[in-house]
């Protein structure tokens, strides 16, 4: 069942009498309806009535139009206006250039501008990796999408990717200093993006792609890393198979048994899928079946996608060729990167015993967390009302800044298991339980600790 969401918070301007109950009687009547109320504010007051703005949270906008009707129903109420916050929140964007100099008298500016600017030109001409140090270069990151693959949103181009993009952002600004820009191409040409990208790349340190679809996302990344001489990173694929690798680490610490020894199922064989095994297998995942709309990938089968025939090489040595319930049987581990609603809880109990279930389809796992804990000893969504949140936001910003801040040149698969292993070690032993696997996004220890995990790898 839906609950209310911050994401549908709204602020409802009502007039009502002013009598001794009338904002009890008003919040009561806004939670009748199924909101959460969060704030009361008188903003105006006479001897006979008074205007209150009453913040809630509701399940979708059809229940903010519902919360209005009912209060304009009630005697002596007037709903005077409806805000809804989060597209208050996005007015303008959400992103902003400061400068870092003090730009107050003729001197400033001499230095920042012209004349002064000019040896600074002249020295990165002849040192051309001086730019690095002496230009936004050194902490700026470029976040690229053609809006093809946007959140749960599908292709919905790239002015609508901007407020993701905008909200990417910010997350890297917020929790590790990098300063990121959106770039929205509006292209789906994948010899296209990769020009542009290459034409850009001066000005950056690193590129983070984000939201390009199947399967040309594989092939913009893989050009770019070989062409381009700083850290480009697909964040669809390689952050989430960090966090999840960090989530897993940990899981398997709670139920006690070893990474090499579980059978694991990974339903979704796309950017995520593919991502993710590569990495468990890093770490030294010994038995993967993944899993397709039309079932297990297997060397049976003839597969036109060079992905899906490395998978079928590289997983499921015993050949398996079952559908998706066939192989939960006896599984110790579920990862979801798919679709929603695809068992229950009964094929969850088909599994082995301390089962280890990852839905982390949004905003609908493959199977819902209440069902999957009547028998999973683990569960964890990519949700931020259950517990145990599989969120990317714990590997990017931490992952940039340590490759920044090393002047790395590229990606490799040991930093991505080093980010992972930094996650998985900032919840101590004495933290760690089923419903904690993975630190809060809030956590100020986790940029930072993958920050430095990053720095070591690149000076290995």
């Amino acid at each position: 069942m839906a609950t209310p969401s911050p994401g549908y918070s709204i602020t409802l301007r009502v007039a009502v009498s002013a009598t001794a109950g009338s904002t009890t009687e008003l919040a009561s009547a806004v939670a009748a309806t199924g909101a959460a109320v969060t704030a009361l504010d008188i903003v105006e007051s006479s001897h006979d009535a008074i205007v209150v703005d009453v913040t809630c949270n509701t399940i979708d906008e059809e229940h903010a139009e519902r919360i209005r009707e009912a209060l304009n129903a009630r005697p002596g109420t007037t709903v005077r206006k409806v805000s809804d916050r989060t597209f208050l929140l996005h007015l303008g964007g959400k992103l902003s250039v400061e400068p870092k100099v003090p730009l107050k008298n003729r001197d400033d500016l001499s230095r920042a501008y012209t004349p002064g600017v000019a040896r600074v030109c002249l020295a990165i001409a002849a040192h051309p990796e001086d730019a690095r140090r002496l230009t936004i270069k050194r902490n700026t990151v470029a976040v690229v999408t053609d809006g093809t693959a946007v959140l749960g949103l599908g292709d919905i181009g790239p002015a609508a990717a901007l407020p993701v993009m905008e909200g990417k952002a910010a997350l890297f600004k917020q929790f590790a200093g990098v300063d990121a820009w959106p770039v929205c191409l509006d292209t789906t040409d994948t010899e296209e993006i990769i020009s542009i990208v290459k034409a850009l790349a001066p000005v950056y340190g690193g590129v983070n792609l984000e939201d390009i679809s199947a399967p040309r996302c594989f092939e913009i990344e893989r050009r770019l890393r070989d062409e381009l001489d700083i850290p480009v990173f697909h964040d669809d694929q390689h952050g989430t198979a960090i966090v999840v690798l960090a989530a897993l680490i940990n899981a398997l610490r709670v139920v006690g048994k070893k990474m090499d020894e579980v059978r694991i199922v990974v339903s979704g064989v796309g950017a995520a899928g593919h991502a993710i095994i590569q990495l468990l297998q890093a770490q030294g995942a010994a038995h993967i079946v993944a899993v397709a709309r039309k079932g297990a990938i297997h060397r049976g089968e003839t597969y036109t996608d060079e992905h899906r025939t490395w998978i079928a090489q590289h997983t499921n040595e015993a050949g398996f060729s079952g559908t998706l319930h066939e192989a939960l049987v006896g599984a110790d581990v579920f990862i979801g990167v798919s679709g929603p609603n695809l068992f229950g809880a009964e094929e969850v109990g088909t599994m082995a015993d301390g089962a280890i279930v990852l839905a982390l389809a949004n905003p609908d796992p493959e199977v819902h967390p209440t069902e999957a804990a009547q028998h999973a000893a683990v569960v964890a969504t990519g949700r931020s009302d259950f517990p145990n949140q599989i969120n990317n936001v714990l590997a990017f910003p931490g992952l940039f800044r340590g490759l920044l801040d090393a002047a790395a040149s590229e990606i490799t698969t040991p930093m991505l298991v080093a980010a992972a292993e930094a996650i998985a070690d900032c919840v101590s032993a004495d933290e760690l339980n089923a419903s904690y696997i993975v630190p809060s996004v809030f956590d100020a220890r986790v940029a930072p600790a993958v920050a430095e995990a990053v720095r070591t790898s690149v000076s290995a």
